[in-house]
């Protein structure tokens, strides 16, 4: 069944404070530095996500009162801040994606941390709703996935998920079909995690600059 119900795009994110955020790269760029390309990553997806126009944004913030760098992004875009319940990823993503179903839309939610996230593929999620797709994915690099989208309630999906591991997607396709869910699989994407991440981030140009200004080369790195 084709959904008529509009999309809503949500955005996953922490405050980004040095020695919260990416600490994986802090060997690499130092504390501040993560921070600052967190920053600048979480920037981008949002830039991306309003540039899409396929329905509204909204950045959640994972912890409560959210932190002044993601009250004054939510305040730039004129969108809405809320917060992310507790629990691990997965009762999160549950929990916000049931929520906005919920109250009326189709949810699309992403992380903060992908720069290779372009317009195309909330469009593409958005166009897999019309065409009656009950959830949509963007596969990960490392075996997860980056986007998800529902159309209806999926708690089967994230319960006793082994988070963080490379099966989470292919584990994820097998609930599905064993469920008979219409789903459709996007375009991947990629994550920026450790220093092994940062020799193919230093490719694109949005972030080329700015890896060279925290001190960091593919020599160096």
């Amino acid at each position: 069944m084709t959904s008529t119900r509009p999309v809503r795009l949500l955005v996953f994110a922490r405050e980004p404070e040095p020695g919260r955020v990416k600490t994986r790269l802090i060997p690499a760029l130092g504390a501040q530095g993560a921070a600052t390309l967190y920053a600048a990553l979480l920037d981008r997806v949002l830039s991306v996500a309003a540039a899409s126009a396929v329905g509204a944004l909204e950045l959640w913030a994972d912890r409560a009162p959210a932190g002044a760098g993601l009250r004054a992004r939510s305040e730039a875009l004129g969108i809405e801040l809320r917060v992310q319940s507790g629990g691990d990823i997965g009762v999160r993503m549950d929990d916000a994606l049931t929520r906005v179903l919920a109250e009326g839309a189709c949810p699309v939610l992403v992380g903060s941390d992908l720069p290779g996230l372009t317009v195309e593929h909330f469009r593409s999620a958005a166009a897999a709703f019309e065409a009656g797709a009950e959830a949509v994915f963007a596969p990960a690099d490392d075996g997860g996935y980056g986007l998800v989208g529902l159309a209806r309630p999926r708690p089967s999906l994230f319960a006793a998920m082994r988070w963080s591991t490379a099966d989470v997607m292919a584990e994820t396709a097998r609930r599905l079909d064993a469920n008979a869910v219409p789903w459709r699989r996007i375009a991947p994407v990629w994550d920026v995690d450790d220093p092994a991440d940062l020799p193919r981030l230093a490719t694109l140009p949005d972030f080329a600059p700015l890896l060279a200004t925290l001190g960091w080369t593919q020599a160096t790195g």
